[in-house]
């Protein structure tokens, strides 16, 4: 039985992926926004999770909710940080403001979980350090810069953690998923090619995270497809991106 800090879990990946870990019997510290979903799953499982709400945001928040799991645990044995959003940019009226609220959300709520989590991780047994990467990393994507931006950020932060912790043996996994049904895509306006059910989603990641991997990628037809254009000249990227734009926002290409 694992003690587990579970970022994002009001919903998405991070609901579904809660509930297997906890049907497997791991004890979960659950962080989100919102309070009722985590106090519903505290009440389903009494003796297995610890509610802890917050704005991952806000560092004196996490710091908070790290201390709190101090108290509780005295460690930890897996932390996933899972939470994140999405928003697109909309190049004919750039707003940096949304690229401030993806990178706090996706990047610096990160760092601020990772400050926290480190602690007790050097604490538990075989200690785990998780990240919810993306695919679109692989490769630049029309709309995405914010979005992209930061989840790049965040691989570089964690492949950089892995070399660092490796001393301490402690795993780095990152978790690099394409399209999946969640509350968050089902507001994108454009098609959404091998989307994979939530469940199904969770499913993976969960089987593979006792083998440590340095990354879970998903599905492996996308994201092999992905790297491939990746390794097309810029001229052909920048073609194939224009097409991609044309699809999504119906302008020209």
């Amino acid at each position: 039985m694992k003690r587990i800090w579970l970022t994002g879990a009001s919903s998405g990946i991070g609901a579904a992926l809660a509930e297997l870990l906890l049907q497997q019997g791991h004890r979960l510290a659950v962080s989100a926004r919102r309070t009722d979903a985590l106090q519903a799953l505290a009440k389903r499982y009494p003796q297995q999770v610890l509610a802890l709400p917050g704005d991952l945001g806000d560092a004196a928040q996490v710091r908070a909710i790290g201390e709190c799991i101090a108290q509780q645990w005295g460690a930890l044995d897996l932390a996933i940080l899972n939470a994140g959003t999405c928003e697109y940019l909309e190049v004919r009226a750039f707003e940096a403001a949304l690229v401030e609220r993806v990178m706090r959300t996706n990047l610096l709520s990160a760092g601020y979980c990772v400050e926290a989590a480190l602690p007790l991780l050097r604490l538990g047994r075989q200690p785990h350090l998780v990240a919810m990467c993306s695919a679109a990393t692989f490769l630049p994507l029309p709309r995405a810069g914010a979005y992209g931006a930061s989840k790049a950020a965040l691989r570089y932060l964690f492949e950089s953690l892995r070399i660092d912790l490796a001393a301490e043996a402690i795993d780095v996994t990152l978790v690099s998923p394409g399209f999946v049904d969640t509350p968050l895509t089902r507001k994108n306006d454009f098609p959404m090619p091998m989307r994979w059910p939530v469940d199904r989603a969770a499913r993976h990641i969960a089987e593979r995270l006792d083998r440590r991997p340095f990354e879970i990628a998903f599905p492996g037809p996308f994201v092999a497809l992905l790297r491939l254009l990746a390794h097309l000249p810029k001229g052909l990227q920048l073609a194939l991106g224009r097409r991609l734009a044309h699809t999504t926002t119906g302008e020209r290409p």
